[in-house]
């Protein structure tokens, strides 16, 4: 006990904003990613060939720019746009600086998981709502969201968790965070209990999204 209240008293601060930092960046960059992701799965289902809005140019240059950035591994996207970065946001270090790159990070990734989640739909209930001449507009909403609520929970979980470690890759750049602090302190200062804390601590948050993530998907599946 003596231990642990030793460690806290000299880390419980640092550990707090850390903590604090890694859920602003986690919310603001999904939140952000979300509003552009899912859109763009709608756009990437609607252009598809024999689609409502088919249209193989929108279709293939969407999915080309989608491919293009998920095959880039985020520590790398994150030291190639820090110029765009610094551009946007007026600096490329602490949390602010490592929004855009999470959201140009996690935005794609989101849409391909809404398309997935939007193509398992079954065609014949999307037909027969198009057959009482009701508008694309509310076919989407009522028919092709509604139904594929239950796998769009999940993937925005997945996608939280990804981002999660996206953030935690961030702390090479100063972007704050728990993934800031075990490198600054756990690796470069050889602070092995802030390393093993860190981790723990990031275990929890993911295991605790997932739990929620499934619970939320499972319930909607039922309504």
């Amino acid at each position: 006990m003596t231990q642990i209240q030793e460690f806290l008293d000299n880390w419980g601060e640092d550990i707090w904003v850390a903590i604090i930092q890694t859920f602003q960046m986690t919310g603001i960059a999904l939140g952000i990613a979300i509003l552009i992701g899912l859109p763009l799965g709608i756009l990437l289902v609607l252009t598809r060939p024999g689609k409502a809005l088919s249209n193989k140019f929108v279709f293939n240059l969407l999915n080309v720019i989608i491919n293009i950035i998920r095959s880039v591994p985020f520590i790398i996207l994150l030291f190639f746009i820090l110029p765009f970065t610094k551009f946007i946001v007026g600096t490329s270090i602490g949390v602010k600086g490592v929004i855009v790159p999470l959201v140009i990070y996690t935005a794609p990734y989101i849409a391909r998981l809404m398309e997935t989640a939007l193509l398992e739909v079954d065609r014949g209930v999307i037909e027969a709502y198009e057959a009482m001449g009701i508008k694309t507009r509310h076919v989407i909403w009522h028919v092709l969201v509604r139904e594929s609520r239950s796998s769009i929970v999940l993937g925005l979980t997945i996608a939280t968790i990804s981002l999660i470690g996206a953030t935690a890759m961030a702390g090479l750049v100063g972007g704050g965070g728990l993934g800031d602090l075990a490198y600054r302190y756990g690796h470069l200062r050889y602070e092995v209990d802030v390393m093993y804390v860190t981790v723990i601590l990031l275990i929890i948050l993911v295991q605790g999204l997932q739990s929620l993530g499934n619970r939320m998907a499972a319930r909607l599946k039922k309504d």
